[in-house]
């Protein structure tokens, strides 16, 4: 314990951005209302794994996801080609999703700078579990916009109230309807 309480004292603001410990659900549904196409870095064809239920789901909302995996180029993931790098998306992403480890983040992040003006990325979201304090700064310092350790399709449904239909306690208590944050 007195090590782990050293370590995180010992952090600097260069690789622990304390910014990005919360994030605001007026800020989490503008991002989810501006995306229209993202690219999911980790995108697997096996229907049990999490990124292609995840991709489903936001499918069945509206986004359009474009996978992203290099084992499985040339593949289709619920009717979308799979592309081995962000470089090989032929099409305008408004965001990137890393659907991979967090010691795999910084070099995607690297990837999605390079690619930020050709492609028209303007957001950065890494999944639950995933977070590289370095490599959000260094997309923040490169106009970026950036979530780390939250998943969209999780903040979809839980901020247009559709993960209390499940069952799940959401900790929202209303007799309104939600509104999507599509709209």
């Amino acid at each position: 314990m007195a090590n782990h309480t050293a370590e995180v004292s010992n952090r600097t603001s260069a690789n622990f951005l304390t910014h990005h410990n919360y994030y605001s659900d007026k800020k989490l549904r503008r991002i989810l209302r501006d995306v229209k196409t993202f690219a999911m870095v980790g995108a697997s064809t096996a229907w049990r794994r999490p990124s292609f239920y995840a991709m489903k789901y936001l499918q069945h909302k509206g986004f359009r996801i474009i996978p992203v995996n290099p084992s499985r180029v040339g593949e289709k993931i619920l009717g979308e080609t799979v592309y081995g790098s962000i470089q090989e998306v032929p099409h305008q992403l408004d965001m990137v999703d890393i659907f991979r480890t967090s010691e795999e983040a910084y070099g995607i992040t690297e990837d999605v700078i390079a690619a930020k003006e050709e492609k028209g990325i303007k957001y950065l979201w890494m999944q639950l579990t995933v977070r590289d304090d370095k490599a959000a700064e260094k997309a923040e310092a490169a106009g970026l916009e950036v979530v780390m350790d939250r998943c969209p399709k999780i903040e979809f449904g839980r901020l247009s109230g559709e993960l209390s239909w499940l069952g799940v306690n959401t900790g929202i208590i209303s007799a309104k309807t939600l509104r999507s944050p599509k709209s």
